[in-house]
């Protein structure tokens, strides 16, 4: 017997949340390999390596939660879905890098002003290890993330692509402590430093547009391009004015608003604007709903459609409606 498939709807943020778990999984098993082999090794680079990735854990498990939430469908208290969680939960991965970059500089400057033995040999063999296998799952997570659109995941995955840095900052500067020698013994210390800055930048690079996406700020140019190029196919329609696009979690609202000729009936402009809501939803896009407002194609409504018309063919290819 077949097992059965999640919904078209929810297939993405179960897509997604499978990801999520895969990586608590691999986490827990490097954080642990990581804090062993740092408190034997003698490396505080290595222990706040392993730091991080229980941190990148809590943020895995946020994003699974926020996937979890934002797939759930609308009800009467939340008529738009609960797609919000979904950037919500990215906002708050992304502070909680920046939170972990700023607890790591500080540890690393009490341990560069606190003399210490260099780090065991043996300890740049578990780094090599650690960033083959984070920069792998960053690369495999944030595809994920990409195919199915959603900016928690894309941000879980520089989660693994900052862990990877901080190893691969570690490995430099265990390996110069043990070339240099004494004098030295703090290099993997200065290391961790600065990969203290690149985890707080990556913090900034997932909180932005997480931001963004709760402010409603508008897509890519892209978007709003294809979805003119699919609906202005529709038979009925001459013309285009205001096409407003917002994301929430995986999927966009649109607000359309469709020139028609002026002397049609209420019946025949309700057809061509259920029509161009049915080609929109099954356009491939993941589009939720569709708000069609209709509008008299008077000539200069139709001028200006043509010139918003012409801006967007140059960024993007219309798409032929069905």
């Amino acid at each position: 017997m077949n097992e059965p498939q999640p919904p078209e709807s929810l297939a993405p943020a179960a897509r997604g949340m499978r990801w999520m778990l895969q990586g608590v999984l691999i986490n827990a098993v490097l954080a642990l390999v990581k804090v062993l082999s740092g408190m034997l090794g003698n490396s505080y680079a290595l222990i706040a390596d392993g730091i991080e990735s229980t941190l990148d854990i809590l943020g895995s498990l946020l994003v699974w939660g926020g996937l979890h939430i934002s797939s759930a469908p609308p009800d009467s208290d939340h008529p738009y879905g609960h797609g919000k969680a979904e950037p919500l939960a990215a906002m708050v991965v992304a502070l909680t890098l920046v939170g972990a970059a700023v607890a790591l500089a500080i540890e690393s400057v009490r341990e560069i002003l606190i003399p210490h033995h260099a780090p065991a040999p043996f300890t740049l063999v578990v780094l090599i290890g650690v960033v083959a296998v984070k920069e792998t799952l960053y690369r495999t997570v944030f595809k994920v993330g990409e195919a199915i659109g959603s900016t928690a995941v894309k941000g879980d995955a520089w989660h693994h692509r900052s862990d990877a840095l901080t190893s691969a900052c570690a490995f430099v500067g265990i390996t110069v402590g043990l070339i240099m020698g004494k004098g030295y013994e703090s290099a993997d210390d200065w290391a961790t430093l600065a990969a203290c800055l690149i985890i707080a930048y990556n913090g900034y690079r997932i909180f932005r547009p997480a931001l963004a996406e709760m402010m409603d700020a508008a897509p890519h140019p892209e978007i709003e391009g294809r979805i003119r190029g699919i609906a202005g196919q529709v038979s009925g329609v001459q013309g285009l004015d205001k096409c407003l696009v917002r994301k929430s979690g995986l999927v966009y609202f649109v607000d359309l608003h469709v020139l028609v000729e002026g002397q049609l009936t209420v019946q025949e402009g309700h057809y061509i604007g259920h029509r161009v809501k049915d080609v929109l939803k099954t356009s491939g896009l993941p589009i939720a709903d569709v708000l069609v407002h209709l509008e008299p194609a008077t000539p200069d409504r139709l001028a200006l459609s043509e010139s918003i018309n012409a801006a967007f063919k140059e960024r993007t290819h219309a798409t032929k409606a069905p």
